[in-house]
């Protein structure tokens, strides 16, 4: 179907039913508006509504609706697979929803859906407070949550949908419903992981935890020349660490802003979610003496400072494309592909990331969440960043042919957040591969009974 009367006539109408702006292609401010996070992502849409409450987001649907128009939703706008536009439709923006309130007696935080990760920290952190969120502050808490959410608290305190006590979300038809564990248990369930599929959520309230507001973190730093040793003393380390230790493992060649060199660099990053300052030295001093690092930054830190120390490699308008997978070894096998491609990576431009689970994450019961593989003792996030457009072809092939190196030892299921965006993604990584068998199904059956026609199809989907 295509939109009745004029384009003019129709925005019209929409603009006398909500209060934000809503734009077409001729007026100021649309290219700015249409842009997202990745680059690669040039979709024109037919109209942009940026939201100014929550009570814009029904008209919008209906609108869209009314018409036989594609809707996409934005948030924070961070998503790789550039989800958050759509070419020839409509673009439900609700970048500017983003009200943090804390209580701290209660220890609850609830977000916007517009709210990225550094207005969440921004109003935790006075009260020595912080939500598990992921490690980049520009990302959406709406997409990040929806999906999962990994990050530096992770065997701390599990994913960011771990934490979550209640949503509030518009339907396809317009309703505005609540979810948690006693009112809509069923969309709550699916919400936790499942991704955008069934509905706009307007408001997130999270479980918040007692940290910082510093914390002892820090990075050891390996040349090529101590990878593997690195690589195996951190399967040794990591086979017995107490919850409040989560270890992030990066490989790239640095971009320049971090004035780190031009050799590919080997980085394990860590946090300590415990006040315990000496058990968490004793714990780092153990992997210095199974791989001393040929540098190293360790000490507390502003938990704001630390969460934000990812931002430079991902800064909005590059060109991305990312593959993920979990597996539950760090065996010579696996460790020779580590090795063996992070020294490839003589440019800037693509990088991979190894997260070390467990702890509180794997003690989440399976299918209590959509999330896959909670017994995944690590989750890779193989990811590009680069400008050039010249460099898409090298780049995307990079990813790929590392997931594919890394497939024979994976454990199956992907994390929605670190998925890509063509339809090579769509076809070795869709729904089909992301969830198991009975999981898809219950995603399903809940899809069917809130979005049947599938309004919200723009996203990583689960097809009524």
């Amino acid at each position: 179907m295509t939109m009745t009367g004029s384009l003019h006539d129709d925005l019209q109408e929409l603009r006398s039913r909500v209060r934000g702006r809503v734009l077409g292609s001729r007026d100021p401010g649309f290219d700015q508006a249409r842009a997202v996070w990745n680059a690669m992502i040039d979709r024109r849409p037919a109209a942009i509504v940026r939201a100014a409450g929550s009570a814009d987001i029904a008209p919008t649907i209906r609108f869209a609706r009314a018409r036989g128009l594609e809707l996409a939703v934005r948030g924070g706008g961070h998503n790789v697979a550039g989800l958050g536009t759509v070419a020839g439709g409509v673009v439900l923006d609700l970048g500017d929803l983003t009200a943090v309130t804390v209580d701290p007696a209660a220890r609850t935080v609830r977000a916007e859906a517009g709210a990225t990760l550094a207005h969440l920290d921004a109003a935790t952190h006075p009260h020595g407070l912080a939500v598990p969120i992921g490690v980049v502050s520009g990302t959406g808490i709406a997409g990040l949550a929806l999906g999962g959410g990994i990050g530096w608290l992770t065997r701390a305190h599990g994913l960011t949908v771990d934490n979550l006590l209640e949503v509030e979300l518009v339907t396809a038809d317009g309703e505005v419903v609540s979810a948690g564990p006693a009112v809509n248990p069923d969309l709550f369930w699916a919400l936790r992981g499942g991704g955008g599929n069934f509905g706009v959520v307007t408001a997130f309230t999270f479980r918040a935890h007692v940290l910082g507001p510093d914390v002892f973190a820090g990075n050891f730093i390996y040349g090529v020349d101590h990878w593997r040793e690195a690589w195996s003393a951190l399967a040794t380390w990591t086979r017995d660490l107490p919850d409040d230790m989560t270890a992030i493992t990066t490989t790239l060649t640095p971009p320049p802003i971090l004035e780190a060199g031009s050799e590919p660099l080997l980085i394990v990053g860590f946090a300590w979610a415990s006040p315990d300052r000496g058990a968490g030295k004793a714990l780092v001093g153990r992997l210095r003496g199974l791989a001393p690092p040929d540098d190293e930054e360790t000490g507390d830190v502003p938990w704001v400072q630390w969460q934000s120390a990812f931002d430079p490699i991902f800064p909005r308008g590059v060109r991305a494309y990312w593959r993920n997978a979990s597996f539950d070894r760090l065996d010579g096998d696996v460790i020779d592909v580590l090795v063996r491609r992070g020294a490839e990576q003589t440019w800037t431009g693509t990088a991979f990331d190894v997260h070390h689970l467990g702890g509180a994450f794997g003690r989440v019961p399976a299918g209590a969440t959509p999330f896959p593989h909670r017994d995944a003792g690590f989750w890779l996030n193989i990811y590009g960043f680069w400008t050039d457009p010249g460099d898409d072809a090298a780049r995307v092939d990079f990813v790929r042919g590392m997931s594919a190196d890394l497939e024979p030892f994976a454990t199956g299921g992907h994390y929605v957040n670190f998925q890509g965006h063509d339809e090579a993604d769509r076809q070795a990584i869709g729904a089909e591969r992301t969830f198991d068998a009975g999981t898809l199904a219950r995603l399903r059956d809940v899809k069917r009974r809130y979005d049947p026609e599938n309004v919200f199809r723009i996203n990583h989907n689960i097809v009524p």
